[in-house]
């Protein structure tokens, strides 16, 4: 089912068993970010939290941690919770190719109970705000959706957006807010200032699952979130009009803040704890001015915690940021087979791609770095093969480990663009980027000498189904029964399937009538049992492993073959 607000995913979160209620008091600080800081460590299953007894609160409700699981994620996708992470980008794959679902208009959204404005206004008596790390500077609103609209073409509806930016809270009716230039609602600033105007923004708190997803999403300029959200959720999501400035709001937030960024108007904003594990510093950023607040009689305040790796934002700013890069990609390089950009919001991406010719690798690389995500923060791609899981570190740390030769396969690209909360910048903003080419050379590059890749076995994907099946406790049938039921083979007695030399020798005859014998090529000294009917033939198993003759044996890069001794 789409959830139309918070509380009706909370209430399924609760039924899945994902959602933990903490009754008893709780201090503000440090109790509640500690608890966010510390849930997601119980693993990719870890619960919602929902706290309702605040110390110096009435009737405070605090939501933590919402997307901080990929059971939750799969959740707010109404998928199985169980669903793993990588079925779960490709089912967003599968669902942007929806896109765009125009938004429904409704009337009477819960959050005009309330409302407070003029000298009324004040956020302290309806958000119970709170630090979540030691070394911030203040109060944050971080998982709210700001919307807003572009000044110079305000009635074209691919050209608002809907993006979660951080806001301290610098004075009952003002906030300060942190764009980056790459970001939409930065350009939409730009704009107002250059006509020397203020910005109208709505910032809707508590939302929806799916409207926090894609207001975290990496889209283009033109691409309209609200549409996006619909595809998602597999029905239109539901809109009403700020009542204010008239922006299209999400229909079922909790709460409603409405004003303006002032033009030309700056204040030092920060310290932060951000979602690269560091602090970010002071900055002079613009001030929101708040003329207007509606809210849900005792409103969900959902917070997000931002630390050290993982946290709530690792999961909620992955899957997300995946798709888009794929689907950029892939309109371009229609052999890329998928992007893995789970990590640190994509400051590292991976990519796994067929080649068509030598190089390609390397322009797959510099194209990602052109997207909307690329400009802004990935500083490192890793180009893999494509029979290389991306979403498996070890396949990857393999093909790094035997693909890559520093001397050509690592591209820096000097002086490019990169969010400023990059620790590893050395000017805020701009920073040297690496591609890494950790794919198999393909015509006309001939570096290395990776012959023939070992692969799996034709059986290993039976037996690991009936060992999870094992080791579940499940009952299975013993494993390979009828496969391996041995049956007399001659048809390799003659012939060498690898070399096809024709005279082999008899190494070893089974103790069981009529079973099968271990003969041996002299030529390549290859070694295979006569009965394998399961398998068939190695040949017929992996015909690109057989694609070589004794000479290529015999001139390989390694270690030169010794002939059998003859009596």
């Amino acid at each position: 089912m789409a959830y139309d607000d918070l509380r009706s995913f909370l209430d399924a979160l609760d039924k899945e068993g994902q959602l933990l209620r903490i009754n008893e008091e709780v201090m503000p600080e440090p109790d509640i970010a500690a608890a966010a800081n510390a849930v997601p460590r119980l693993g990719d299953a870890a619960p919602a939290l929902y706290f309702d007894n605040v110390a110096g609160f009435t009737g405070a409700k605090i939501a933590m941690n919402v997307h901080g699981s990929w059971a939750n994620h799969a959740l707010a996708l109404d998928l199985p919770k169980e669903t793993g992470t990588r079925e779960q980008v490709e089912e967003f794959t599968r669902r942007w190719a929806d896109f765009p679902v125009e938004p429904e208009e409704r009337e009477n959204p819960p959050w005009a109970e309330n409302t407070l404005e003029g000298d009324d206004v004040d956020i302290f008596t309806v958000l119970p705000l709170l630090r979540l790390n030691d070394g911030d500077g203040g109060f944050y609103i971080d998982k709210a959706a700001v919307i807003s609209k572009d000044p110079d073409d305000p009635d074209n509806s691919d050209k608002q957006n809907v993006g979660i930016y951080r806001m301290q809270v610098k004075g009952k009716a003002t906030l300060a807010l942190h764009p980056v230039p790459m970001h939409d609602i930065a350009l939409h600033l730009r704009k107002a200032e250059e006509r020397r105007e203020d910005l109208p923004v709505a910032i809707a708190v508590g939302n929806d699952p799916v409207i926090s997803i894609v207001a975290s999403t990496p889209m283009r300029y033109d691409e309209n979130e609200y549409g996006l959200a619909g595809a998602l959720r597999g029905a239109p999501a539901p809109i009403s009009r700020a009542p204010l400035t008239g922006l299209p709001v999400p229909w079922g937030s909790e709460v409603i803040i409405e004003g303006v960024v002032e033009g030309r108007r700056r204040e030092i904003e920060g310290p932060f704890g951000e979602f690269t594990g560091h602090y970010s510093g002071g900055r002079e950023v613009p001030l929101i001015r708040i003329d207007k607040i509606s809210y849900r009689t005792n409103p969900v305040f959902e917070h997000l915690y931002l630390g050290m790796p993982w946290t709530e934002i690792d999961y909620l700013m992955a899957a997300n940021t995946c798709v888009p890069l794929y689907t950029q990609l892939k309109a371009d390089f229609p052999e890329v087979q998928a992007v893995n950009a789970l990590y640190t919001h994509g400051l590292v991406v991976i990519v796994s791609t067929k080649k068509r010719y030598g190089g390609f690798a390397k322009a797959v690389g510099m194209r990602l770095l052109t997207t909307p995500h690329g400009l802004g923060y990935a500083a490192t791609v890793i180009v893999v093969d494509e029979d290389v899981n991306p979403f498996d570190l070890p396949q990857v740390m393999w093909a790094l480990s035997t693909k890559m030769n520093p001397a050509d396969d690592l591209v820096i690209v000097p002086n490019l663009s990169v969010i400023a909360l990059d620790p590893a910048a050395r000017t805020p903003g701009v920073i040297d980027k690496l591609i890494i080419d950790a794919t198999t050379p393909v015509a006309p590059d001939s570096r290395g000498s990776h012959g023939t890749q070992v692969r799996d076995l034709p059986e290993t994907g039976e037996w690991l189904i009936k060992l999870q099946q094992l080791a579940t406790g499940r009952d299975a049938a013993a494993p390979g029964t009828e496969r391996h039921t041995p049956v007399a083979d001659t048809s390799h007695s003659s012939t060498c399937p690898r070399c096809a030399h024709g005279t082999v020798e008899k190494l070893f005859t089974s103790p069981v009538p009529g079973a099968w014998d271990v003969l041996r090529c002299p030529q390549c000294l290859y070694m295979w049992r006569t009965s394998e009917p399961a398998r068939r033939t190695r040949r017929d198993a992996y015909p690109e492993a057989f694609r070589v003759t004794v000479e290529d044996i015999r001139n390989a890069n390694e270690m030169p073959i010794i002939p059998p001794t003859r009596a």
